[in-house]
């Protein structure tokens, strides 16, 4: 049977889970309510692109309603990531010594804070770079009218990619902060840093070069960016 302490850990986690549910059903029904207008905002790179008489398509029976459906539930769970933290926050905190929290509660906000960063760079930044150049590549005849379905794959993929690169900075600094290594040893790994970091674009982002490079060269500038948070953290 359960002790009265794990029943009160269960009761305790239980209830923080309940609250960041109804938190997210609630973002989502909101964002539900304004998904086609929401759609058509987060078309906007795309569509500036586009050309005349040309717009997006929905090939499937389903999609003009599935799309946007789709596009409310990535954007609640988005946003419900502060909620979700803060409930976890609340939930281990008590279990933590003065000390661990004040280290542990700046790293999570910088961590959420660089992941949107990142997603908002791929939004104003890297998506119009792409659709003009993906407009200019067009082959005489071709018309270039894009799923809404695909569109919002695409984007999807670049975000995540993004968001996740963002955090290369904290990652160094934790890392460094742990004895792991040091700012030294990652300069001297810098060329394999570099080999790695178009590796990964061309694994992770869709089969093109600028879209490679565009998360190449910030994930190297990111790194770069790292070394030197770190560098000033242990002199």
């Amino acid at each position: 049977m359960l002790n009265t302490t794990t029943t009160q850990y269960l009761g305790e986690f239980k209830k923080r889970f309940i609250r960041y549910s109804v938190s997210l059903a609630l973002l989502f029904l909101t964002l539900f309510y304004y998904a086609k207008p929401l759609y058509s905002v987060f078309a906007r790179p795309i569509l500036a692109y586009l050309p005349q008489h040309s717009s997006l398509i929905a090939t499937e029976i389903a999609a003009p309603l599935i799309t946007p459906l789709k596009l409310a539930w990535l954007l609640a769970l988005l946003l419900s990531i502060p909620i979700g933290l803060y409930q976890l926050w609340q939930f281990i905190a008590p279990a933590l010594y003065q000390r661990e929290r004040y280290h542990l509660w700046p790293f999570i906000l910088s961590s959420v804070i660089l992941c949107y960063a990142g997603m908002l760079f791929a939004y104003f930044v890297v998506l119009p770079l792409l659709f003009q150049f993906f407009s200019r590549q067009l082959p005489q005849g071709v018309q270039f009218m894009p799923d809404i379905s695909r569109y919002l794959d695409f984007c999807t993929q670049l975000f995540v990619c993004f968001g996740l690169a963002f955090e290369i900075p904290l990652i160094i600094l934790l890392l460094v902060k742990l004895g792991i290594t040091t700012p030294q040893q990652l300069r001297a790994l810098r060329h394999y840093i570099i080999i790695g970091a178009f590796t990964l674009g061309m694994l992770l982002t869709p089969p093109d070069v600028m879209s490679q490079c565009l998360l190449a060269l910030p994930m190297w500038l990111l790194f770069e960016i790292g070394i030197l948070i770190s560098s000033k953290s242990k002199s």
